[in-house]
């Protein structure tokens, strides 16, 4: 069986695959884009060339994302050709909860005001500080990541709800509300953390009625995709204190342009879409891969199989 992989790794993880799966052929993705891989069964990527590669891949059974988002891809031609795609949903929990709690952290205890004041050697004790504990924190997508961000909640002694598709109770957290319930989670939250893969359902969810839900003294965090915020309203809502603050990873467009207001905002902490990203990230996707290999060789089910009709 031949595995035709594009995702860039270290020498190391070709090694290993290769001494794990002797009857196994590894290819690299380099070489013409005409040039046809008729043997290739399986493919292993970050997502982005999977379109470019299908025309090429007459006798592609299975593709491994090594990413937890499926925008972009084909999903309609892979459901004709009977395409099985699977995701590394899962591995992303651990640096994105730090993330999302530095984030609310710097929001709690002011650090960045701090810091300048430190570049300007300025002593100023009348910087306002809050805490976070018996706050509220609302996870809009408690799935494997919101369960992380809504897990270290629970350790800084938060109130922690949560929103999935179907109120489907989960450990540790207090109250999972289906997304119709998303008007109360906005009006009882101090932070708003948003995980929600992006879907026809959840495009622009959050939109100038949503911020408007939300108390003025409450904190909005995205994580998931830019595309589920109208970012028009989320600045008018930062501009005119609907809400105190935003803490933002992603984006409509990225790079962010140079002429969104979000930019110049005080209350906003932007990041450049890098709270999934870690040193152990390859690791952890290969490890998900070696693990779906095994299962398609020995034809059981495979780990975060994506429903095509679904998009999730």
């Amino acid at each position: 069986m031949k595995v035709l992989i594009t995702a860039p790794m270290g020498r190391k993880h070709w090694d290993a695959l290769s001494t794990e799966f002797p009857a196994v052929t590894f290819l690299s993705g380099a070489g013409p884009e005409s040039d046809p891989l008729p043997d290739v069964e399986v493919m292993v990527t970050y997502g982005k060339d999977i379109n470019e590669y299908l025309s090429r891949l007459p006798k592609l059974r299975w593709i491994q994302v090594l990413r937890a988002g499926i925008d972009g891809i084909a999903l309609t031609e892979l459901k004709d050709r009977s395409i099985r795609l699977t995701t590394v949903q899962g591995i992303h929990g651990i640096p994105m909860s730090e993330h999302v709690f530095g984030m609310i952290l710097q929001f709690s205890r002011r650090f960045l005001d701090f810091r300048a004041n430190q570049v300007q050697k300025t002593w100023d004790r009348s910087i306002k500080v809050e805490e976070i504990y018996e706050k509220t924190l609302g996870v809009v997508g408690v799935g494997s990541i919101g369960r992380e961000i809504a897990k270290r909640g629970k350790a800084f002694g938060m109130r922690t709800i949560g929103i999935n598709s179907r109120g489907t109770p989960v450990e540790g957290v207090e109250k999972v509300l289906p997304l119709g319930g998303l008007p109360e989670l906005l009006a009882d939250s101090d932070y708003v953390v948003v995980t929600l893969p992006l879907t026809p359902e959840t495009r622009r969810l959050f939109g100038e009625p949503e911020f408007r839900m939300m108390k003025p003294t409450a904190y909005f965090i995205n994580v998931a995709r830019g595309e589920v915020v109208d970012e028009g309203a989320l600045a008018r809502a930062l501009q005119e204190k609907w809400i105190s603050g935003a803490g933002l990873d992603v984006f409509e467009c990225e790079p962010l342009p140079s002429s969104s207001s979000l930019w110049e905002l005080n209350n906003v902490m932007i990041t450049p879409h890098l709270a999934a990203l870690s040193p152990r990230y390859v690791e952890r996707a290969i490890g998900v891969f070696r693990q779906n290999l095994l299962a398609y060789l020995g034809g059981k089910d495979l780990a975060n199989e994506v429903d095509l009709s679904k998009g999730y």
